[in-house]
């Protein structure tokens, strides 16, 4: 028994060695989907204005990434929309802004150089985000399931993240707006991000910014948000390529969250002000963390 045992493990060190070893290059296609829950007071919006402001937000949540590597290079970019969902013609708007999202136009990864470079427009200015990949402390797991072809391994890791929260702000028409949006805090609460990785594919990528990983992240979720990979293209005919965005005013990450903030603040500021002078029902929705 000892014997096939030492053999089995040998043959898949063996195995293991020869795909790292190899130039894996290819193109995976991930869908996201994210966990919306938005209390609003019946007395404000009806059943009907509830239900087609939730279809617009899924919509809106609902994106479209390709990830094109290779063993040490990867850019994730966002499949452009035809369709965007801005408004309705219920009497309301909708206006979704992300704190601390994450997002990227471009997001180019360089695993073997331990750097990334994130083009990113922000309140139609362009920035270049460079800086150190942050280490994650993935716990690897021994729980398995296929996704697709690929058989995945589990890994987790815990982070402490400002608590999601919603404001809004109202206005019943002919009366002058009334303002629920208040300064508050940001608490931190603990957030547990899961990801399944294929050692099928021995890259250390993965959507946004996960990776590190030995094997290609086929899926990640932080709780409210599940980016699944829906198609993989492995070593296309014609080959990949990657280029590193270079347009931008260049920047650290920590002063790109600082100017967000900023900008975040002053939105907020400039949107209470024009919520008095109209009509409708008005209301911003944010989502922090």
């Amino acid at each position: 028994m000892k014997i096939i045992l030492y053999i089995s493990l040998a043959v898949s060190l063996l195995f293991t060695s020869i795909l790292s070893a190899q130039d894996f290059a290819g193109i995976a296609t991930y869908k996201s989907q994210r966990k919306m829950e938005i209390k609003l007071d019946s007395t404000q919006f009806s059943d009907e204005m509830r239900n087609q402001m939730m279809a617009m937000m899924k919509k809106q949540f609902e994106k479209e990434y390709t990830l094109t590597f290779n063993k040490d290079e990867s850019i994730y970019k966002e499949v452009e929309q035809l369709d965007t969902p801005s408004g309705s013609g219920s009497g309301f708007e909708v206006q979704i802004v992300f704190a601390g999202s994450g997002g990227a136009d471009v997001l180019y990864k360089n695993v073997k150089e331990n750097r990334f470079a994130n083009q990113n427009e922000l309140f139609s200015k362009i920035f270049l985000i460079k800086d150190k990949i942050e280490p994650r402390e993935w716990v690897l797991e021994k729980e398995t399931k296929n996704i697709g072809e690929y058989t995945c391994f589990k890994a987790v890791f815990k982070r402490m993240v400002p608590k999601p929260r919603v404001m809004i702000n109202s206005t019943d028409g002919d009366n002058e707006a009334e303002e629920s949006n208040e300064e508050i805090e940001d608490e931190l609460v603990e957030q547990v991000i899961t990801a399944w990785y294929t050692p099928q594919i021995p890259v250390k990528h993965g959507p946004g910014n996960y990776g590190g990983l030995p094997g290609l992240i086929l899926e990640v979720s932080d709780g409210s948000e599940t980016v699944l990979c829906s198609k993989i293209i492995l070593n296309p005919k014609n080959g990949v390529t990657i280029k590193e965005p270079t347009k931008g005013k260049e920047v650290t990450q920590k002063k790109y969250d600082e100017i967000m903030e900023k900008k975040m603040k002053e939105m907020e500021e400039q949107y209470n002000s024009q919520s008095g002078r109209r009509g409708g029902n008005n209301m911003e929705i944010r989502i922090g963390g």
